[in-house]
């Protein structure tokens, strides 16, 4: 049933939102239990917004031409001036909402509410927000038209997906920027603003080389590009098939070789912002170090993408990456970075 009424507090609907993150995303419930307020209410309800968007676009359900529409009419919900209310947009997804819902499916179920709660941040954040999300929101509807016909992305060349990583992702580096952009110097601000499509790029590639396989067979969305299968003498429709391991292994490497040219600038993006309004260098640098790890595993043993369906990190790795900021003072992102990539840090 849907949860767009007015009777609850604020507090209940925030608290709601946090709680939403912590189920549908394990990397974005780390980063925000890392930060303070507001910089942790600001990330939860950008975050909540975005994962509205990644639903409808993942949903195998949903014809393009609906998941289209309805992204198109969500992004305008997110402008007040477009006349289009997030009621607007929950009165066309109703119908689109599976019997058995599962954790994302509820965060669309409740767009209005998280609307509601984006309303009552201050100018500064909404200013923040809003744009990054409308153009993550606007570059699925533009990725899933493109592609209608095919039923599902399937990207052409390495350019292409970056352009999608970046739809996909950039909000992270570019929202983060804004949001403390102006409690920051204007060195801070210019290394930031220059690194952040670095800090996406990094992640969302990352992601594209790990689930490769599990992203067609789930969603029928195939990220790696047809440029690289062609090498291989491959097409989409052979990813995730375990009797091509040998020669989707090659383009599982060259991707995962692309997000690990960004780690440079993603380190200095961090490296460069400034720990106010609640922000926190761990918030992010455990994301990029959980990255770094991944890149290792995925040059270790890439075939595991198709043969186990994804490459992962160990839960000892990620419990020994967060410890490192549990003291006084920030570790040197440069070294941890320098020694996970070698081996996993609880190994040392």
């Amino acid at each position: 049933m849907s949860q767009n009424h007015t009777d609850r507090s604020s507090s209940e609907d925030i608290e709601w939102c946090y709680d939403a993150v912590h189920r549908v995303s394990r990397t974005f419930s780390l980063t925000i239990s890392e930060l303070n307020e507001p910089m942790a209410r600001d990330i939860c309800l950008g975050y909540l917004l975005c994962r509205v968007a990644d639903t409808i676009e993942d949903a195998g359900h949903l014809p393009p031409a609906v998941q289209t529409e309805l992204l198109q009419t969500y992004s305008r919900s997110l402008e007040p001036s477009s006349g289009t209310t997030v009621s607007s947009f929950h009165d066309a997804v109703e119908e689109w909402i599976p019997t058995t819902t599962n954790a994302d499916w509820e965060v669309v179920e409740n767009a209005g509410r998280i609307v509601d709660v984006f309303h009552t941040l201050d100018d500064h954040s909404t200013q923040a927000i809003r744009g990054p999300v409308r153009e993550l929101v606007d570059g699925m509807a533009m990725f899933v038209d493109r592609y209608a016909d095919a039923g599902g992305l399937r990207i052409k060349t390495l350019d292409e997906l970056e352009e999608y990583c970046w739809y996909a992702a950039g909000t992270v580096g570019t929202l983060v920027t804004g949001l403390v952009s102006h409690e920051a110097t204007d060195e801070q601000v210019a290394q930031m603003e220059e690194n952040a499509r670095s800090f996406a790029l990094l992640l969302q590639l990352v992601n594209v080389a790990k689930d490769a396989a599990t992203d067609m067979e789930e969603e029928n969305n195939v990220y790696l590009p047809l440029e690289l299968l062609h090498e291989q003498g491959l097409d989409h429709s052979d990813v995730s098939d375990a009797d091509n391991v040998e020669s989707l292994v090659p383009v599982i490497e060259q991707v995962t070789e692309r997000a690990e040219g960004y780690l440079d600038d993603a380190q200095a993006w961090l490296e460069a912002m400034p720990e106010t309004r609640g922000n926190t260098l761990s918030a992010w640098a455990i994301p990029f170090l959980l990255a770094v790890g991944t890149i290792r595993e995925l040059r270790e043993r890439p075939a595991d993408v198709i043969e186990q369906g994804n490459v992962k990190i160990s839960r000892e790795e990620v419990h020994s990456v967060t410890q490192q900021f549990g003291g006084d003072g920030d570790p040197s992102i440069g070294e941890l970075r320098a020694k996970i990539r070698q081996q996993p840090l609880h190994q040392y």
